[in-house]
């Protein structure tokens, strides 16, 4: 069976240094990614709750912790391998990035290892969120 163009994907996330696992402080989850937590690691919703998850500004965020190459970064980045340690159980936020055929970090990822001719360059992202007064 073709694959059509809306199936085809123009990345592949075991070549990228997990952007989308470092770059943003807050990755939401909801009461339905807390339980789906909680059963992967077979404890109750509130166990899962206080070891995977923390609150900022009123929002029910990941843990973060150190990372080598980005900084900060999910508490289920393996830092070795770049993989998420609960992919199965993952937040639906994850589940659904990038919701497209492209990833932008990827393909800024190729780009820089394109023009500087190494392929192991890392370009360092930082997404920044600004109060909406400045």
């Amino acid at each position: 069976m073709a694959t059509t163009e809306a199936e085809r994907s123009y990345y592949d996330c075991t070549k990228c240094p997990a952007y989308c696992c470092s770059i943003y402080e807050r990755v939401q989850v909801t009461k339905r990614d807390i339980q789906r937590l909680a059963k992967h690691f077979g404890v109750d919703v509130a166990t899962a709750q206080k070891r995977f998850t923390t609150t900022w500004q009123g929002e029910q965020i990941l843990r973060r912790k150190a990372d080598p190459i980005f900084g900060k970064a999910c508490k289920f980045l393996n830092p070795e391998t770049r993989q998420c340690t609960i992919y199965h159980a993952r937040p639906l936020v994850c589940r659904e990035f990038p919701a497209r055929v492209r990833c932008a970090y990827y393909d800024l990822l190729q780009f820089e290892r394109v023009q500087q001719g190494d392929e192991t360059v890392v370009p360092l992202v930082q997404i920044t969120f600004r109060n909406g007064d400045e």
